[in-house]
């Protein structure tokens, strides 16, 4: 079994528990006075449950389809617990500006796998910016997708009021970029490269 399935399945089987007992979703969702009484684990358990059918639904084909590639990519060079620590720092990391910012906020919560997602697919569309993703069955090429995904995030975030962390899908995804470049510095001259090849550069 490949760490991307054994993600997918741990979360399916802990957002279905947490669904059927409430102190369950209670204990592991991101809340920030649980954090600041010591319990850490919040900011990473909150990315294995989910608010809808939906959410997990959406999380978690995206993690299958760019997980399975960036494991390919990653595990030679990191091996399989260096990929997935890359998952679970992709919780994290998106989670603690949010954490930063709401601190003090008793009545603030945050669930999802989105952080760690836009991860895996910030780095994918690193590797190969003009590939196809299917959004909507619709055929876009990646870099235009990345670009609309961060934008939408971003105004999302700015405008706040509908129940959506957009600031772990923006982290998120820096972390994925972010990780990549550490790893292969070199990925930035061919990102450009790649990113130039269509119009003639």
């Amino acid at each position: 079994m490949t760490i991307t399935l054994a993600l997918v399945l741990v979360t399916v089987a802990v957002s279905l528990l947490a669904w059927q007992a409430p102190r369950l979703q209670a204990a592991l969702i991101y809340w920030p006075p649980g954090v600041a009484r010591g319990q850490w684990w919040r900011l990473v358990s909150h990315g294995f449950i989910h608010a809808d059918g939906t959410h997990l639904l959406f999380n978690m084909i995206t993690l299958y389809f760019f997980g399975s590639v960036m494991e390919l990519v990653l595990t030679p060079r990191i091996g399989a617990l260096g990929f997935l620590l890359f998952y679970l720092a992709g919780l994290l990391v998106a989670i603690l500006p949010t954490h930063l910012r709401h601190r003090h906020d008793r009545d603030y919560r945050s669930l999802g796998a989105s952080g760690a997602v836009a991860a895996m697919l910030f780095a994918y569309i690193l590797l190969r910016p003009w590939s196809l993703l299917f959004v909507f069955f619709i055929p876009v090429p990646a870099i235009l997708f990345a670009a609309a995904y961060v934008i939408y995030s971003w105004r999302g975030h700015r405008r706040g009021g509908d129940g959506v962390n957009h600031s772990a899908h923006l982290w998120g995804g820096a972390w994925g970029v972010a990780f990549m470049l550490w790893l292969q510095p070199a990925l930035a001259g061919r990102f450009w490269d790649e990113l130039l090849a269509p119009l003639g550069g």
